[in-house]
């Protein structure tokens, strides 16, 4: 359930940070005193900052990703492991159209892997040391036939579109009804070329943490499903049954992914949960991805 909160908790901290800059500095009153406060300049507004947030976030992710994990690019490969894992992934990146990413492992107990990157050829594809301890090469090469998937598929930019534009709905829904709410506590007296009054900043701040959470749900769910399609293309890169292995094998996860939540979602495989708490998660159960590479024709 932690993992749950932040995840949730960084989409909506981003979107509550901004709003409080933008009402501190005046930014949301200098807008409407220059006459952006119609529709038009309120859609603008809220596309820059609800795009502008998630694509900064993308062009940094590999940058981010490198430092919270502590990964160490393979420049030279040091031993026949750091060859063969390189020389995969070269093999992965041809068979799928898209350039050589770069190739990083990452001291961590469970078996996991990630891929990030702002396009599909200039990615970062990493993999923990629990993995390349506890899993046979065909595995091993089923996973990483799994990220050159997410990376050939554009999964990352896909996921921040969604996330820009569900983030700049949030922004402009949640301004539209406070000036809504606004102006009906003013009792129609408040104009908003003022940026709105108390009931304004509460009623914005309120709704972008609801409406904050159905976002994430929408994400989540984009997530769950790709990953399916990137089980598909493992069992095209590595074989079937190589990709089905992989999947049993990571059901020997035991406790929390040590992964930082800023790239969680990247992962191969998230933490489980029932109930409500299903909508969020970022990965679909192990047992029904196998499912669908068993039942797939």
């Amino acid at each position: 359930m932690r993992r749950i909160a932040l995840f949730i908790g960084t989409n909506l901290a981003v979107l509550l940070l901004l709003s409080i800059v933008c009402h501190l500095f005046g930014i949301d009153r200098m807008a409407a005193a220059r006459g952006y406060g119609g529709m038009t300049g309120l859609l603008v507004y809220a596309a820059v900052f609800g795009m502008g947030g998630a694509f900064i976030s993308l062009a940094m992710s590999k940058m981010i990703a490198k430092w919270s994990t502590h990964a160490r690019v393979i420049t030279q490969p040091q031993n026949e492991t750091e060859r063969w894992l390189v020389d995969t992934v070269r093999r992965h990146a041809q068979n799928a159209g898209i350039g050589m990413p770069e190739v990083a492992i990452y001291e961590a107990p469970e078996m996991n892997a990630f891929a990030t990157g702002m396009t599909r050829n200039s990615a970062l594809v990493a993999v923990s040391s629990g993995l390349l301890q506890q899993m046979d090469r065909e595995q091993v090469g089923a996973v990483l036939g799994h990220e050159i998937g997410h990376v050939a598929n554009g999964d990352m930019v896909t996921l921040t579109l969604i996330q820009g534009v569900l983030n700049t709905l949030v922004i402009l829904a949640a301004r539209i009804v406070g000036q809504l709410v606004d102006s009906w506590l003013s009792g129609g007296r408040n104009d908003n070329r003022g940026g709105g009054g108390i009931g304004y900043f509460v009623v914005v701040m309120v709704l972008q943490v609801v409406f904050g959470l159905f976002a994430s749900i929408i994400v989540a769910a984009f997530s769950r499903w790709r990953e399916f399609r990137a089980d598909t293309a493992g069992a095209q890169f590595a074989g079937r049954g190589a990709m089905i292995s992989a999947l049993q094998r990571l059901k020997g996860n035991h406790g929390e992914s040590t992964l930082p939540q800023t790239i969680a979602a990247f992962g191969i495989s998230g933490p489980l949960t029932d109930g409500l708490k299903r909508l969020f998660m970022s990965h679909p159960p192990l047992d029904e991805r196998i499912a669908a590479l068993q039942n797939a024709s």
